[in-house]
């Protein structure tokens, strides 16, 4: 199973950068699927977005300026950032939760991360 991100990169106060994030070797669909980041300088990542069966849930530092969406046709979660801030500025990482049959349990698989700076 791998979790391949990309779109990262480097952009301007109040511009625009969409991630995606492709599964191979697993399907998204039915799976809760979202985005975390760790800041720099920190150990610990924060929930961006995600989605899974009761709906859509944001964290509230990216209301109205953060869409999360998926597409189970290609495999891939996308997450549109908009008016980005220097605050932004982190590594994005990719999530998605799987039931595994045989384990009888949940599996969380993570992307390898893409940073985002956002200059002022």
């Amino acid at each position: 199973v791998q979790l391949q991100a990309s779109g990262g990169g480097l952009v301007q106060l109040g511009g625009s950068l969409r991630l995606s994030c492709t599964a191979r070797g697993m399907s998204i669909s039915g799976n809760a699927v979202g985005w975390y980041r760790r800041a720099p300088g920190k150990t610990t990542r924060e929930l961006v977005a995600s989605i899974n069966s009761y709906g859509t849930k944001y964290a509230d530092f990216v209301k109205g300026r953060f869409t999360v969406s998926r597409d189970n046709a290609k495999n891939t979660l996308y997450l549109q950032m908009n008016s980005l801030s220097p605050e932004d500025t982190a590594v994005y990482f990719c999530w998605v939760r799987s039931w595994e049959e045989l384990q009888g349990r949940y599996n969380d698989y993570w992307g390898q991360g893409t940073l985002v700076t956002v200059s002022s």
